[in-house]
């Protein structure tokens, strides 16, 4: 996925969650939106490097929106709604190779209660589907990538979902994308959310398949590269 053109700054602070006071390098003061509703622990720090896009959008009442920050030497796409985007892009080119051999691709599908799947995965002459739900990872602990980086409510709900999936015979798979440069293991942050944890354990013991993946970001893309194991 191509960026947009990026204005690159300093944070002076994220506050509401969704609101972030950056100071551009030209010297000019703005507050961008934050499309991250998670902690974002390990990926911002006041006076840390960031890139912003403008959008000039009459129905957006914030013209700039974050995209990525900088930790150290590595690159953070904090924008979380990239993730399934670039999955699609992923599954479309090959480079997802355990999501190759179906004949649609549907983003955002209504399915169990009140949720949407992110990606639906179908053949014309089989009933059943592969439920694919994405989920961001920016978060680092000490010397691993994990997930979650606060408690997750919706995600477990999420995890079950995917369970009911399973037991209908349908394919469900939980995949993980890596939006940092890090090159660490991944795991789940017990620590963080026990309940997602316990949940987890539960579902792919019931069908649920993990997949994880780690991407490429500059300042020109982000693209899904390479598998990643989960520990």
């Amino acid at each position: 996925m191509k960026f947009e053109k990026l204005y690159e700054g300093k944070l002076i602070k994220r506050y509401k969650r969704f609101l972030a006071d950056i100071k551009l390098n030209n010297g000019e003061e703005i507050t961008a939106h934050v499309p991250n509703s998670g902690a974002m622990t390990s990926c911002i720090e006041e006076n840390c490097p960031v890139w912003v896009t403008f959008h000039d959008n009459p129905k957006r009442k914030l013209k700039y929106t974050l995209e990525l920050t900088k930790m150290g030497e590595n690159l953070i796409c904090t924008n979380t709604g990239v993730a399934n985007k670039i999955a699609i892009e992923a599954i479309k080119n090959g480079t997802i190779k355990e999501l190759q051999g179906y004949d649609s691709l549907k983003p955002e599908q209504k399915y169990g209660q009140n949720s949407r799947i992110d990606i639906l995965l179908e053949n014309e002459n089989s009933d059943k589907k592969c439920y694919v739900e994405v989920k961001s990872v920016s978060l680092k602990l000490n010397d691993t990538l994990a997930f979650p980086d606060a408690v997750t409510t919706r995600g477990t709900k999420h995890l079950n979902e995917l369970r009911d999936m399973a037991k209908q015979g349908h394919r469900a798979v939980m995949l993980y994308v890596i939006q940092r440069t890090d090159n660490e293991n991944f795991r789940l942050a017990k620590e963080i959310d026990l309940k997602y944890y316990e949940t987890f354990q539960e579902v792919i013991k019931d069908g649920v398949e993990v997949i994880v993946y780690q991407s490429n970001i500059n300042f020109n893309e982000i693209y899904i590269s390479k598998r990643k194991e989960i520990i």
